[in-house]
């Protein structure tokens, strides 16, 4: 069995998950500096999917386990997308995380290499 999320009752979705395996640790990275070069101003996961160009569907798996790995918490607060309705806006737990200096990205890429 995959050890990312799946749908037990859903061949594909167990499929999809074991396909992912590789490759989830560099898209999780990837939404976490979206999220984290965001700053205190945050983003909707509709943001990230569009700076990233991602899959709702791979982005939004990657974001939920950041959120349970206390990386990323809800701000607060809401925005439009694209289409017009409020979705939550996230933020990363320690704003420089993603748009500081190489070395102190590197400190904190390393204190949370476990979490990711």
């Amino acid at each position: 069995m995959p050890d990312l999320p799946f749908q037990k009752h859903s061949q594909t979705s167990i499929d999809a998950a074991t396909d992912m395996r590789g490759c989830a640790p560099t898209k999780r990275k990837q939404v976490l500096h979206s999220i984290a070069n965001a700053g205190a101003r945050g983003v909707t996961d509709d943001e990230v999917q569009v700076m990233l160009n991602m899959n709702p569907s791979t982005q939004r798996p990657r974001r939920i386990e950041l959120v349970e790995r206390g990386l990323v918490v809800d701000s607060g607060g809401k925005r439009r997308t694209r289409s017009g309705r409020f979705a939550v806006v996230w933020r990363a737990v320690e704003h420089n995380f993603g748009n500081t200096g190489s070395t102190d990205r590197k400190k904190n890429e390393d204190k949370h290499r476990d979490k990711l």
